[in-house]
């Protein structure tokens, strides 16, 4: 046996355990271009281009389609349809049957994919599209919820009701009332790296799949499905993407399945990459909504009843519109207790792309429905629409059951907005800027703190799981393999040092490797924000079986109770004895003891009955705030966000520095969505905001001049998640609520805070603008 003598104080903590800031594993390659995405891979010899042929036809019959050009292009191999899918022409992630791979008797958006070249290169693939002369029958169409009955209209999946209590009657009876109607718009997700897929055939019915995805499981079963083949003959594999935000989760299919039929019809390698119009054009987004509410109050601001309709652009099929709209009623409420409550869906059919999943997932469209109702109380009311926030806020006893009957067991939202309000300075810089406001003919500031109240988990019980795969070699490096996909979230890193923590050696000696169908199977799609707490538990799950095994061998080798062993840093103490990790995995390998395991888990207490809208469909919740100081100038509609103070609670933050980033880009990214991202069809049902240069996301100049993120590290996680850490991924993508609500306190300025503003999302300048001329010209009226 090797003894050793003690550690030398550089030994004596590990090199990236949990609880300490790490840096993304990938970050040096961010930056310096050595990440390897799918279009960086080494090409294979023979690598053919794909491309697909889209449809110039909102809704209509095809009469004809000749693609004779087409496959007489240069550089063209084959054409594929419909007719050449092998077993099956959809690719429909709910299985309604609803999606087809491509379109074969009628096209139900612009932009629908009818054919797919397949060439010798990308450009000839592009070039060759152009040449097909497609004949239809066209129909009318719809692109926009607001011009259709939102209570009849045709639906893509059936509508969820949730409610409790009399919402009618406790609205009937109310001192006081109001009803309105508010757009929130949709977002395209605009990753870096767009939809990509690489497919290389193998042997007999083989075929492995490199695909951008988020899901690699939902790709390997779509893929196995169109084929007709079993899923053990697909290979799914993803190293990283650059960007999903949820856009990947089921979007990625018809990719991979062109691919893939491709390169078994050919026996060569295809390769998919849409460009960036083909790609925003043909691929799905946020959901925008229109959300009609009306709600009883009381003289002092305290919400009685209130119903909503959440009516929401679903697209041509069901993809997870059902979900999404879901979760949307799910966060009506975000952080307030309402006694009577009737909130029902409406995933509207419409003649656009199929809109998808995204950071939220219908979450973040809940609660700016909710946040209005806030607003138009406060305004009703004349008081400052926080006082009205906090006499809503969940409390205990009977004021803590949502609309879908979980009880609030972790609310510590009050603590949290008490805390900002502290920090921010909320109160001081309110009366600050109504100074401002009167000596200022032309521009306005706005002040606005809103919370945030997230539930986590995914509401389809079945995705509550994941898997991993832990080799530990004679050498003590270590292999880690689990289900969950790197989208620069910082995810990987975390799982990572949640293993080096668990057998106390340093995170370089744990190797990540790139998520594959053919080492975890029947793996949940990373979305939820529930990506490491699934996939950190499975891990952990796993080290700890092989931890247990090599325990086991040296109390029996050394004859001393297990309970004289322990892991310390990069070395396990045996009794009075020291023995460095490598040495042990060594000896045990010697001793054929098995050191690869894999580890399992599944979220507890979460149960949902979608049928009686009642359930536990959240295993905890995620808690935050943020404070947002804006100005505006009435004469453009232009506008600067001044200043942002976040509070965001982790749990006890697996990777703070990560947890950070996240908070920022997140935060980021909601901004977006809420005041410059415009998504726009004309009157042809042809999306116009397809590319950069009509579809505007932050620039660095957008950042808040000023913005203070602090995490609230100090409320632990009740529920024994991965070392009581809480997601972190969506609910800071919520607290960008704050600055739509900052820019409608500026405009409300001009009408001296007497009238709502009542300013649709997103709040372009354009939208800012004709915001001040309306309220101008009600208060000169009301005069």
């Amino acid at each position: 046996m090797n003894t050793h003598s003690p550690p030398s104080p550089k030994a004596k903590k590990i090199l990236g355990g949990v609880a300490t800031d790490q840096r993304h594993d990938s970050a040096h390659k961010h930056v310096t271009g050595q990440a390897v995405y799918i279009d960086d891979m080494p090409e294979p010899a023979g690598l053919l281009h794909g491309c697909l042929g889209l449809s110039t036809c909102a809704h209509g019959t095809i009469r004809s389609v000749d693609l004779s050009a087409v496959r007489a292009a240069p550089g063209v191999v084959e054409v594929l349809t419909a007719s050449d899918m092998p077993a099956s022409n959809d690719i429909s992630p709910t299985h309604r049957h609803d999606e087809p791979v491509l379109a074969e008797d009628k096209v139900e958006f612009y932009g629908q994919a009818i054919f797919a070249v397949i060439a010798e290169t990308r450009e000839q693939a592009r070039r060759a599209c152009r040449l097909a002369k497609i004949e239809y029958d066209e129909e009318a169409f719809v692109t926009d919820v607001w011009d259709i009955d939102r209570r009849n209209g045709k639906l893509v999946t059936p509508p969820l009701t949730l409610k409790r209590g009399d919402a009618a009657a406790a609205i009937e009876a109310a001192p006081r009332r109001l009803k309105g109607t508010m757009r929130i718009g949709g977002q395209d997700h605009f990753y870096l790296e767009g939809h990509i897929a690489m497919a290389v055939p193998g042997e007999d019915m083989d075929v492995t799949v490199y695909s951008s995805t988020q899901h690699p499981s939902e790709i390997q079963h779509m893929v196995s499905h169109v084929l007709g083949v079993p899923s053990h003959a697909v290979t799914v594999e993803v190293r990283r993407m650059g960007g999903g935000f949820g856009g990947k989760e089921t979007q990625g299919n018809q990719f991979a399945a062109i691919a893939a039929v491709a390169a078994k019809r050919l026996g060569r390698a295809v390769k998919i990459r849409p460009d960036r119009d083909d790609d925003m054009t043909s691929t799905g987004k946020r959901h925008d909504f229109v959300v009609d509410y009306e709600v009883g109050f009381d003289d002092d601001g305290n919400i009685l009843g209130v119903d909503y309709l959440y009516a929401a652009r679903c697209g041509y099929s069901s993809d997870l519109s059902g979900p999404v709209t879901d979760r949307a009623l799910f966060h009506c409420d975000n952080a307030y207790f309402y006694p009577a409550v009737h909130a029902q869906s409406a995933p509207l059919y419409t003649n656009t792309v199929s809109n998808t999943a995204f950071r939220g997932f219908g979450g973040p469209q809940g609660m700016v429905g909710g946040e209005r109702v806030i607003e138009e109380i406060a305004f009703a009311l004349g008081m400052d629409p926080l006082e009205i926030r906090k006499r809503n806020f969940y409390g205990t006893d009977d004021r803590n059951v949502t609309p879908y009957h979980q009880t609030v067991e972790d609310n510590i939202v009050r603590e949290i907005v008490s805390e900002l309000e502290l920090s921010a300075d909320y109160a001081p810089r309110r009366d600050e800027i109504r100074h401002f406001n009167a000596r200022s003919e032309y521009v306005k500031r706005g002040i606005a703190l809103t919370p945030v109240k997230f539930g986590i988990s995914f509401t389809a019980t079945h995705f509550n799981q994941a898997g991993a795969l832990v080799h530990v070699y004679a050498d003590g490096s270590v292999h880690l393999n689990h289900g969950g996909t790197e989208m620069g979230q910082g995810l990987y890193v975390k799982i990572a040092q949640v293993v080096a923590e668990e057998f106390q050696i340093d995170i370089g000696q744990v190797k990540i490797t790139a998520t594959t169908t053919g080492k975890v199977p029947n793996t949940s799609a990373t979305a939820a924000s529930s990506g490491t707490d699934l996939n950190g538990m499975a891990a952990q799950a796993a080290a700890r079986t092989i931890k247990q095994r090599l325990i086991d061998f040296a109390a029996e080798r050394y004859q001393v109770p297990t309970e004289q062993i322990e892991f310390l840093p990069n070395r396990v103490r045996v009794g009075n004895q020291e023995i460095a990790f490598g040495d042990l995995t060594q000896q045990a390998y010697m001793a054929r003891v098995q050191l690869s395991a894999t580890g399992f888990y599944k979220t507890p207490k979460v149960r949902w009955d979608r049928d009686k809208g009642q359930g536990h469909p959240f295993y905890y919740f995620a808690y935050g705030a943020a404070c947002a100081e804006v100005s505006i100038d009435t004469l453009t509609g232009e506008y600067m966000v001044e200043r942002v103070d976040i509070l965001h609670e982790t749990g006890r933050s697996l990777n703070r520095a990560i947890d950070l980033g996240q908070i920022e880009g997140g935060f980021i990214q909601g901004m977006g969505w809420l005041t410059t991202e415009e998504l726009v069809w004309d009157d042809k049902g042809r999306l116009r905001t397809h590319a950069p240069s009509t579809y505007k996301i932050p620039l660095a100049s957008d950042r808040p001049k000023i913005f203070n993120v602090t995490l609230a590290d100090w409320p632990e996680n009740t529920e024994p998640t991965i070392h009581r850490s809480k997601a972190v991924g969506e609910p800071p993508f919520m607290l960008a609520i704050s600055v739509l609500h900052a820019l409608s306190d500026a405009v409300a300025s001009v009408a001296d805070h007497r009238i709502c503003p009542r300013l649709d999302a997103p709040a372009t300048p354009e939208r800012v603008l004709m915001a001040v001329e309306r309220l101008r010209k009600e208060a000169s009226q009301s005069s």
